[in-house]
Order: C-alpha cells, then sequence, then structure tokens
C-alpha cells in the first residue's frame, strides 16, 4: 500500500492512496474461507464449496466490502498517525467510470483513491484565572411583586353584560362575529364567530379594537384596516381589507380584590402564597436575565482570547444556516435589506462574522470540555427530554420520540447543556465581582449587550 499526502494547504489536506489488487485479494479469499463454512448453496455439502465457486458468486460483493473496510481502516490510519482531528466527515473520491468499477470489483485492478479534508486546529487555552465578570445582583422587591400581582388579577378580571344599547369603551370586552376580505374576495383566516375582544388591549390588527368603540350589541359595522407589512402570513403583509362585522355581546370590566379568595380560585391558599409564587417567578425571571448576561461576558472574553483561523468548511456551514434562515425570516415579512438599513453584501459581511465567532467558540468550548473532562450524562439528556416533552401537553410520547429516533435533534438537546457546564467550569476559575442593579438597569444593560 502506498500513501502519499498531495496537499497541505493550512487546514486543508489531501492523501492518495493505492492499495494492489493482490493484497485485496488476500483479504477477499479470507473472507470468503469464513464464508465457506456459512453459505448454503444448492448442491454442495456444508463447507465443501469449492473456493473457485465461491467467488464466482459472491466475489463482487465480497470484494465490495472488502474495499469499502479497506478505506475507512486506511484512513483512520491516516487521521491517528498524523494525530488529525477532522472538522467534518472526510471526501473520499473512488473510481466512477463503469469499466474501472468492473475491473476493480473483478479483482482485475489496483484501488485507488483520494481523501480529502479539513483539520480542527490546535488551541491554546487561555487562563481562566485572568478572566474578569461582573455579575449584576437583582433583588426582588415588594413593589415588583405587587405589580405581578396586579397583572395576575387584571388577566383574571371578570366581565359582566353592561344591558341592552350600552356602548362599548375602551376596557371593555365586545364579542363579535366577523368576515373578512381583500378587494371583495374572502381570505383564509379571515372569518370568525363569537370572538371576545377587550377594547385597549391591542391584539388585534391595528385599528381593529378602535373602530369597535362605541358599538352595542346587535349592531353591525364594516371595518377597513390594513393588515402589517410585517404580518406573519406575507399573502396578507401589507394589504387593506374589509371585515363585516357584528357585536353579540358588550360587557365591563368588574372590580376584584386581590384577596385570600381571589388567590384560592387560582389553586393557591392564601395570598400570601400567590405572593410567593409571584416572588419566585420574578426571581427566576431575574435569574436568567442574570445567567446571560455572565455568560456573555464570559464568551466574548474567550472570542477575544483565542483567534485562530477556524475550518472554513464549518463557518460555511454556520453561515449557510443563519442565511438561509435570514432570507426566509426577511420573505415571510416582506422585508427587504434597505428597510434594514443595509445591503444585502453587507449583511453577508456581518453574517459571516458571526458564523466565524460562533465556530471559533464551539471549537474553544468543546477544548475546554475535552481538556477537563466535562461530559454531558445521559440523565442530563434524558431530563431535557422530559421537559421538552411537557412544553407539548397530548404528545409527550410523539416528542419523547422525535428525540429517540433523530440523533441529530438529541445533539441539540445536548449542546447547550455542554456549553452551561464548561460556563460554569470558567466562572469558579474567573475572577467574579458582584455589581447592585435595579432592573430596569439589568434590562437596558441586557438588550445593550446582546449579541445578534
Amino acid at each position: 500500500m502506498q500513501v502519499n499526502e498531495t496537499l497541505s494547504e493550512g487546514l486543508k489536506h489531501e492523501f492518495q492512496i493505492h492499495v494492489p489488487v493482490a493484497e485485496l485479494d488476500a483479504k477477499v479469499d479470507a473472507k470468503l474461507v469464513d464464508l465457506k463454512d456459512r453459505v448454503r448453496l444448492n448442491g454442495f455439502r456444508p463447507g465443501k464449496v469449492p473456493a473457485a465457486h465461491l467467488k464466482k458468486v459472491y466475489g463482487k460483493s465480497v470484494m465490495a466490502e472488502t474495499i469499502d473496510e479497506t478505506v475507512k481502516e486506511t484512513n483512520n490510519k491516516i487521521f491517528t498517525d498524523h494525530g488529525f482531528k477532522l472538522a467534518g466527515e472526510p471526501t473520499i473520491t473512488l473510481p466512477t467510470e463503469k469499466d474501472a468499477v468492473d475491473a476493480l470489483l473483478n479483482g482485475k485492478s489496483d484501488l485507488s483513491y483520494t481523501v480529502a479534508f479539513e483539520v480542527i486546529p490546535p488551541i491554546k487555552l487561555a487562563d481562566f484565572k485572568s478572566f474578569t465578570v461582573n455579575k449584576p445582583v437583582v433583588e426582588v422587591s415588594d413593589a415588583d411583586v405587587d405589580e405581578a400581582i396586579s397583572r395576575i388579577v387584571e388577566q383574571n378580571r371578570p366581565f359582566a353584560d353592561k344591558g341592552a344599547g350600552a356602548k362599548s369603551e375602551k376596557g371593555d370586552r365586545v364579542t363579535v362575529s366577523f368576515k373578512g376580505t381583500i378587494d371583495g374576495v374572502p381570505f383564509e383566516g379571515g372569518t370568525s364567530e363569537n370572538i371576545p375582544v377587550v377594547l385597549g388591549s391591542n391584539t388585534f390588527i391595528p385599528g381593529f379594537e378602535d373602530q369597535l368603540t362605541g358599538i352595542a350589541a346587535g349592531e353591525n359595522r364594516t371595518i377597513k384596516v390594513q393588515f402589517p407589512t410585517n404580518y406573519a402570513n406575507d399573502k396578507l403583509a401589507g394589504k387593506d381589507a374589509e371585515f363585516d362585522t357584528s357585536a353579540t355581546l358588550v360587557e365591563a370590566p368588574q372590580t376584584i380584590a386581590a384577596d385570600d379568595e381571589f388567590a384560592k380560585n387560582l389553586g393557591l391558599e392564601s395570598l400570601d402564597k400567590l405572593k410567593d409564587a409571584a416572588r419566585q417567578r420574578i426571581r427566576q425571571d431575574y435569574d436568567g436575565a442574570i445567567r446571560q448576561r455572565v455568560k456573555r461576558q464570559l464568551l466574548d472574553q474567550l472570542d477575544k482570547s483565542h483567534e485562530f483561523d477556524p475550518p472554513q468548511s464549518l463557518v460555511d456551514s454556520e453561515f449557510e444556516l443563519m442565511w438561509q434562515s435570514i432570507v426566509n425570516e426577511m420573505a415571510s415579512g416582506n422585508r427587504t435589506f434597505a428597510d434594514e438599513n443595509t445591503t444585502e453584501e453587507k449583511a453577508k459581511e456581518d453574517y459571516r462574522k458571526i458564523a466565524d465567532r460562533r465556530v471559533r467558540l464551539g471549537l474553544v468550548l468543546s477544548e475546554i470540555g475535552e481538556k477537563n473532562n466535562i461530559t454531558v450524562t445521559d440523565d442530563e439528556v434524558g431530563k431535557s427530554m422530559v421537559e421538552r416533552a411537557r412544553q407539548f401537553p397530548g404528545q409527550e410520547k410523539q416528542v419523547w420520540d422525535y428525540y429517540r429516533n433523530n440523533p441529530g435533534a438529541l445533539a441539540q438537546l445536548r449542546a447547550p447543556i455542554f456549553e452551561d457546564k464548561v460556563v460554569d467550569f470558567i466562572l469558579e476559575l474567573a475572577n467574579v465581582t458582584e455589581n447592585k442593579m435595579t432592573r430596569e438597569e439589568l434590562a437596558k444593560d441586557d438588550a445593550a449587550d446582546a449579541i445578534p
């Protein structure tokens, strides 16, 4: 066997491999000897089939199997001997012309093929003890809890019929039925029956709720609106529409007290228990925002302290995924790059930089995990699967089966767990300084530091 490196350019390598037919034949013959004791052919006793006949019947398939095994074993030896860490699947080029393939499978020619691949560069990890992290500390105030309780009360506020002839006002709930048309033609999703609309909630198309002000039960109106240009349904985005609308009920919001009885109606023992639950939920929200802010600081420092050229194939793949998502999102919203105050060329340049950063950080995180034996257990992945399944009540089994039968989807569950464990590892070594701030400051800083 001859192995020659024909390309070594940066992270790209290519090898030319030549395997004599005699070497392949020896492996085929050994396989046929093993096959002789297991195969059953009419006219021959078990184990008595002549080797020549076996080769005539099974020679091509055994040779194909031998070639496949030889290629895999040879490639793995090349990778191991040179200490290569592959960035992706290697590209293997075998003979494709019919005559060449037939000659190879019939044991009449040597095997010659090339294997091309890109490798991950050596990564020298930074001293994480030199990292500095500013960790926000935000307390949950009584005012925060009271505000949360007020929102809960508002969400559960009862409404009562205002009576015959009463006109609707802002804050009232109007039950309507409508039929929508565009240029006189009905459109899909434009017809609904007995839909409650709280005036001023801004849950409908802009202008729809405003035109319901002053309507009474039993009254009909034609409401004219324009769908937003960024509407989710691109067939409706920016279009003028008319809705023939009839009101069947007008209700006014009723006074409701935030007391023990209210809490019991929500399934809790008392108002204090409701406040405790609200405080805990706010704490979780604050902790999540703080975690993201700390994580971004660490990733920024990892980015600055690990500058190297990542494998271009990985960057290209990451960029294509991002770009396709951007293009689809803009198309669905009927937007152009001009609407975003940029050009397609500039946007591509920006997103390629983001792709480069993501790939480099991914490789650095992987290196940190490998060097420090940081792993994700099956139990941790299993818990994540359970949490994911709970988000789809009634479809838990389908979600569970999807992840169990889809390695790619399972890897998407494993990746954030691994990343968080690496971040925690770095935090143990970094210099962390706590800084008290208000929730408004946290929200402001969180938005300012956001990375696309």
